[in-house]
């Protein structure tokens, strides 16, 4: 379609894009050749905005120590509770409900 010479707005119809990815595609196909139109991943080079190193380690220690919830933990660190249950998720401790009380040893898994 850039060879062609034909509008953008065209090609968006027929692939059934935004305009925008339109010209994307287009920019890329001009600059990289057939190379460009490859898939390409989504995922982010770098995220800025992630929780430091050492606060998911806080949150961890305190989890295996005391077994709090994402609520509790997040009070105690000053923390927001969905950033603690977005840690906890990634590094999957046991449930809660899977522990002894007592010890913390893992008496169930499912």
């Amino acid at each position: 379609m850039v060879e062609d010479g034909r509008p953008l707005r065209r090609a968006a119809e027929r692939f059934q894009v935004s305009p925008t990815a339109a010209q994307r595609w287009a920019d890329r196909y001009r600059a990289l050749g057939e190379a460009g139109m490859g898939d390409r991943s989504s995922r982010p080079h770098h995220t800025p905005r992630r929780t430091p190193t050492r606060t998911e380690r806080r949150i961890i220690k305190v989890r295996l120590l005391r077994r709090w919830g994402p609520a509790r933990i997040a009070h105690l660190l000053g923390l927001v509770p969905s950033t603690v249950h977005r840690v906890l998720t990634r590094y999957r401790p046991a449930r809660l409900t899977h522990l002894d009380r007592a010890t913390g040893h893992v008496i169930r898994s499912y």
